[in-house]
């Protein structure tokens, strides 16, 4: 399966042979294009509309997927069991809806090893959010496509992390605006 470059960037964050659970799925070519090439074990596919998780059962029909990954209808996280992915990606989503995902799945969310995120909008709001409730970003990188710049990150939680700061740094609020790994 070839992906677009900016699937292929948030598919290359995901550490091998996590157990992967890609919310808002929309297709599944990420958790089908990192089974094919034997990079993790599993995944679960998720969405909460029917339609986009339909097109992905399909695709993941299409490549004799259907042992390694299951679908799963679900808002967010809230249908995700504890210790049942290491992997979470949510991408491809406004940075509201992102923060909603992590504020409502918090108590499966803390627990996994990693988030790979790619907001489509308020990076600085998802940054802050990110620090001030304990997550900590391993790896950032952005590509661009179709004359789009698309950001993402790899955090993951850790509560001595969590920032009970009222205000922040000028140096911090650059960091929130670009990202601290890319500046």
């Amino acid at each position: 399966m070839q992906l677009s470059d900016r699937l292929q960037a948030v598919a290359s964050m995901v550490t091998e042979n996590s157990r992967l659970a890609d919310v808002g799925t929309d297709h599944g070519y990420i958790p089908i294009y990192l089974c094919e090439m034997g990079k993790i074990p599993s995944a679960i596919a998720m969405d909460v509309k029917k339609g986009p998780l339909l097109r992905a059962k399909m695709n993941i029909e299409r490549y004799h997927m259907q042992e390694k990954i299951r679908t799963r209808l679900s808002d967010g996280v809230l249908k995700l069991n504890p210790d049942e992915a290491d992997s979470v990606v949510i991408a491809g989503m406004g940075g509201t809806l992102v923060m909603k995902i992590l504020e409502e799945g918090k108590k499966v969310l803390v627990d996994v090893k990693e988030l790979v995120l790619q907001p489509q909008s308020e990076l600085p709001k998802v940054r802050r959010f990110l620090m001030e409730n304990g997550y900590v970003t391993e790896r950032e990188e952005m590509v661009m496509e179709d004359g789009k710049y698309y950001p993402m990150m790899r955090v993951h939680f850790d509560a001595s992390a969590v920032s009970h700061a009222d205000s922040f740094t000028e140096e911090q609020e650059l960091e929130f605006r670009y990202g601290k790994q890319l500046l």
